[in-house]
């Protein structure tokens, strides 16, 4: 799928919408490690960016875009409007990432 056709608005310009095909989503369940929660425990203590989260919640990010987009590969969607991410706690630790969209079919207007 052209990355140029993912799309955080519901139009793509130059393109327009010839069939709808619903709502994908791509979710991870992620959870920081001991190791993980030590480490960046310590780097909080000198303050700043804290680029161990910052890898984990970009990989989380990665796979669910990654997920959302193999979703929409599967109906027959060679774009996806409306592109949203989502994060919930589940519990102390454990966050779940979610992204979706409205998988489309597109033609050059």
């Amino acid at each position: 799928m052209d990355p140029a056709l993912i799309s955080t608005t519901f139009t793509i310009e130059g393109y327009r919408v010839v069939r709808q095909l619903g709502l994908v989503r791509g979710i991870v369940v992620r959870s920081r490690s001991i190791v993980g929660n030590f480490l960046g425990g310590l780097q909080s203590l000198f303050g700043g960016n804290i680029t161990i989260y910052t890898r984990l919640c970009e990989r989380a990010r990665a796979d669910t875009y990654e997920a959302m987009l193999e979703h929409a590969r599967e109906l027959g969607a060679n774009a996806v409007i409306g592109v949203r991410y989502d994060a919930t706690e589940i519990m102390t630790g454990l966050t779940e990432v979610l992204c979706y969209g409205t998988a489309v079919v597109v033609e050059r207007s």
